[in-house]
């Protein structure tokens, strides 16, 4: 499948994978300078990319395994969504879940870009659902013995 992508910045580096088999494409930190992120909070990294995903795709943002565990860095809405009809650069939310003051450098990979095929729903209002045995259980629900 071919991902059109846009660089909006010259120095912005084009998603790449790590291996043949890697699910998710490296998305780098596009910046002058490094990037301080303080204890728990969020700052917005610039990837300087734009893409052109295909109708009936998403493209889904997920935290790079490495740094979210030994650095405490990861997407602060835990998955980002870019639409196809999204033209924007695309960026990365990272927060700091630590208690010290993170760095991200230029040109360091953030986060994972996965490209997936999705359905969209048609939404009918009911007065009535089928029954199940699960019901109306929630959270938990399912490890009672």
């Amino acid at each position: 499948m071919e991902v059109k992508i846009k660089k909006l910045d010259p120095n912005a580096k084009l998603p790449a994978y790590g291996t043949p088999y890697s699910a998710g494409a490296d998305l780098c930190a596009c910046a002058d300078a490094p990037i301080g992120i303080a204890p728990h909070k969020t700052v917005l990294v610039h990837t300087g990319l734009a893409a052109e995903i295909p109708a009936g795709y998403a493209g889904l943002i997920f935290a790079r395994s490495g740094l979210a565990t030994k650095r405490g860095l990861a997407p602060a809405n835990k998955v980002g969504v870019i639409d196809s009809d999204y033209r924007g650069e695309i960026m990365v939310s990272l927060h700091n879940h630590t208690e010290e003051t993170q760095t991200v450098e230029p040109m360091e990979r953030i986060a994972q870009l996965v490209i997936v095929p999705f359905l969209s729903a048609e939404f009918t209002e009911t007065d009535t659902l089928s029954d199940t045995v699960r019901g109306e259980g929630g959270f938990g629900s399912t490890g009672r013995i």
